[in-house]
């Protein structure tokens, strides 16, 4: 299989926006793969998250894989190198040029999958299902990432602020803001990072029942922040307002299509269930500690202690003032829920060491009742009495 690349003859080169609706085709057939392929892969695991159907998975990351390689040669492979060549463009005026590193990953994930798919093996072949396997983390990079190329070469023509106040106009603008902050009445809507590293938030600034759109820079939460302008609506800013370049991520390894393999993990209300259902101590005791297990099987406790901790660490990485005053709430509720996690493995130790069984009288209630046979009359109550 030979792709035309995008300095090929064959034809005029897309334009910026047809490149970016390429890209948006593939990633969204991306995710429709990695539904589908989720899918399948749950129907070979049992109830714990567990493989049991090696054969089934395998066939299932496979069909995957194929797929992916059809969606990249429909949608990218003729120019895929075209929005990174125009995103190169405009990142050369931005100030940091912090996503260079991801398009020099993209061009080289790229530069692999054409080396591989040049050299196509025989299909159907063990040859091409390797092939496609070893391809599958260059696709998923192209589907997690070439949203950036895309969004930075829409603004190869660079969208600037083109009606910038006078600075006695934004005095009076910003103390209008800061005063409708005070009074509680600055209703923050949408937050993007410019080109120059600023963040910029829109917000309805609202004064005697009526509201008008305005931009600040800055953290809002923090002193300095400015207004730069003032809109009659959200289209209007949009317009005009520097354009948003890529937000980042909490982890830079995290990959929406190359997740690991889920660990094993009972749910709680199977937990619950295994109380209800239990009828010694140690039974009861055993749910409670699968609860607190710490590991790769890790309970419901201790993963809730992992959202608070993740969660506290994504507040933290905002690097706003009201995202550390967040993170320090999220990190004090992982140390109580860390004291109530050592409280409850205790309480289950105890409940494990008490030789103990629920009492006879505790029995169960029967709620099938027999029912008389078809076309029979149910016996009458005896009358004879009982001598003693």
């Amino acid at each position: 299989m030979t792709f035309p690349r995008s300095q090929s003859p064959d034809g005029p080169l897309p334009t910026a926006p047809e490149l970016s609706n390429r890209a948006r085709d593939f990633r969204l057939r991306m995710a429709v793969i990695d539904r589908e392929t989720e899918t399948a892969l749950d129907l070979t695991r049992d109830r714990y998250g567990r493989t049991v159907h090696a054969g089934a998975a395998a066939a299932a990351r496979a069909h995957r894989d194929t797929a992916a390689v059809e969606a990249y040669t429909t949608h990218l492979a003729p120019h895929a190198e075209a929005p990174l060549d125009a995103a190169r463009l405009v990142l050369d005026e931005l100030p940091p040029a912090r996503h260079l590193a991801v398009l020099d990953g993209l061009a080289a994930s790229a530069a692999e999958i054409h080396r591989t798919l040049d050299r196509p093996a025989t299909p159907g072949s063990p040859a091409e299902r390797a092939q496609h396997a070893a391809l599958w983390p260059h696709l998923a990079a192209w589907a997690d990432h070439s949203s950036i190329a895309s969004n930075l070469a829409d603004q190869r023509d660079g969208q600037h602020h083109k009606a910038p106040l006078t600075d006695e106009e934004q005095l009076m603008w910003t103390e209008m803001a800061q005063a409708a902050q005070q009074r509680g009445e600055l209703e923050l809507t949408e937050s993007w990072y410019a080109a120059d590293g600023q963040p910029i938030t829109l917000a309805h600034l609202i004064q005697d029942d009526d509201s008008t759109v305005v931009a600040l820079r800055g953290d809002p939460d923090a002193p300095g922040w400015q207004v730069i302008g003032h809109y009659a609506h959200e289209y209007e800013a949009g317009k005009v307002l520097p354009a948003p370049v890529p937000p980042g991520v909490l982890r830079a390894d995290v990959s929406r299509f190359n997740r690991p393999a889920p660990a094993p993990e009972v749910s709680l209300l199977e937990l619950i269930r295994d109380i209800v259902e239990g009828q010694t101590a140690g039974d009861a005791a055993e749910a409670l500690l699968g609860a607190v297990q710490r590991g790769r099987e890790a309970g419901p406790m201790v993963r809730l202690q992992e959202l608070l901790e993740t969660s506290g660490q994504f507040a933290s990485a905002l690097e706003t003032v009201q995202g550390r005053q967040i993170a320090a709430r999220l990190s004090a509720l992982g140390r109580q829920l860390e004291f109530l996690t050592r409280e409850v493995e205790e309480a289950a130790e105890d409940l494990g060491a008490t030789v103990a069984v629920l009492p006879p009288h505790r029995t169960p209630v029967l709620r099938a009742r027999p029912r008389p046979a078809v076309d029979t009359t149910p016996p009458r109550a005896s009358t004879t009495a009982r001598h003693r």
